[in-house]
């Protein structure tokens, strides 16, 4: 049912690709992308953020016209160069920790994005999706793959591990010591079998990357409209994604900061909390949860296990029994008064492997009043909670592969 095919891809050349990958434009520091820029000129940075060259912030559709114009500048000189044959690429990534991330880089249908063939389980916001639409449509390219995750299939599996078995197109390590290496399959028969695997999927799962591929789907419909002989063959009905197996993909948590405790006291607070959950002071013992509905409190120097009480497990929707769903609504909207957990100044979030260190220097710096973690969610649950057409609670999941832009590129 999923519907994928291989493609032209454009890509730097194997000599300077360690050199043009970038991480996305919005996770650098102002700082990290001058100096970046400062003493690499093959960098994609150069390509995204083009005010650069003439030391001004360039923003609107004249920012986009000056990246199609630094893009056309990289093929122009040899830096990127294009595949002569439509081909599926093999994309391994392997980061500082040891995991082990291996999919396929491919040509997505938009009208499977329609069709609901493929799953959505985040919110996205309109304003964005169109921002990124008129981007796409201005600058011809897309430099960043979605992030797909499709059930464990084992011919995919067996092309992947055959395929990396050859000479890999290209390898190189990034500053944040993570290994790429990129394999082309050109082959018309083993392509045809990936095509014909994967409709075999009934439903495959975004992962990362929602905004990029509504953007996608608004510019295929635009440009569907716009064209009186539209055949279906056209590049814009296709949007660029990395496809890996669910087994591959890594969920991680993130937990929630907050900067006061909405006018309550520390022991009123406590009381408040008691109501839903058992409470336990660890002191100084740092404490993270180890099952679902278990969180973490820090609150004035010490930690504290907070324990749903079993009176209150009675979820009716995959989307009730999300821990960040709970959280938010058992503390921080009816006791924190958070509501909108996307754009209330109140309310951070922080993630990765040291979060509970993290949340304690936060807390103790007195930027933030109290913080709370939480499990991981599961990949079961992302699924259940796209099946049933329900959305997550911004920042509920921070999901692994984080990809790099610029090592593939898909031209409309």
């Amino acid at each position: 049912m999923a519907k994928v095919k291989p493609f032209k891809a454009v890509r730097p050349t194997r000599a300077i690709v360690g050199l043009v990958a970038a991480r996305p434009y919005q996770s650098y520091t102002i700082e990290e992308r001058e100096s970046r820029m400062d003493y690499n000129p093959y960098s994609f940075l150069h390509i995204v953020n083009p005010g650069y060259k003439y030391d001004q912030v360039i923003t609107g559709e004249e920012r986009y016209k000056l990246v199609r114009n630094r893009y056309l500048e990289f093929k122009e000189d040899g830096i990127f160069i294009q595949d002569e044959k439509p081909s599926f690429y093999v994309y391994k990534i392997v980061n500082r920790h040891g995991q082990e991330f291996n999919g396929i880089i491919a040509a997505t249908s938009a009208e499977d994005y329609e069709k609901d063939i493929i799953k959505k389980h985040e919110e996205t916001i309109a304003n964005r999706e169109q921002t990124f639409k008129n981007y796409l449509q201005t600058v011809g390219f897309n430099a960043e793959p979605v992030l797909l995750t499709y059930p464990d299939n084992d011919i995919i599996k067996s092309i992947i591990t055959e395929t990396q078995k050859g000479h890999a197109e290209f390898e190189f390590t990034m500053t944040y010591r993570d290994t790429h290496y990129l394999w082309k399959i050109d082959n018309q028969e083993t392509n045809a079998l990936i095509e014909k695997e994967f409709e075999h999927i009934e439903t495959i799962y975004i992962a990362d990357g929602h905004h990029r591929s509504a953007s996608s789907f608004l510019y295929y419909k635009d440009q569907k409209e716009k064209n009186s002989s539209h055949n279906g063959s056209e590049s814009y009905n296709y949007f660029m994604s990395y496809l890996i197996p669910e087994s591959d993909l890594v969920i991680q948590e993130f937990c929630r900061l907050i900067k006061d405790l909405n006018g309550l006291s520390k022991e009123e607070f406590l009381i408040k909390l008691d109501a839903n959950f058992r409470i336990k002071n660890r002191g100084q013992e740092p404490y993270s949860p180890s099952k679902p509905h278990h969180f973490s409190m820090y609150l004035d120097g010490e930690f504290y296990s907070l324990y749903l009480r079993k009176t209150i497990y009675n979820f009716e929707t995959a989307l009730e029994k999300l821990d960040a769903q709970l959280l938010y609504k058992t503390i921080l909207q009816p006791i924190l008064g958070i509501e909108d957990l996307r754009n209330d100044s109140r309310i951070e979030y922080i993630h990765g492997k040291h979060e509970v260190t993290s949340m304690k220097s936060s807390v103790d710096s007195g930027k933030f009043s109290v913080g709370f973690g939480m499990c991981p969610a599961t990949v079961e649950q992302m699924k259940e909670i796209a099946d049933e057409g329900l959305k997550m609670p911004p920042k509920s999941t921070y999901i692994l592969p984080k990809l790099r832009s610029a090592i593939t590129i898909y031209e409309y």
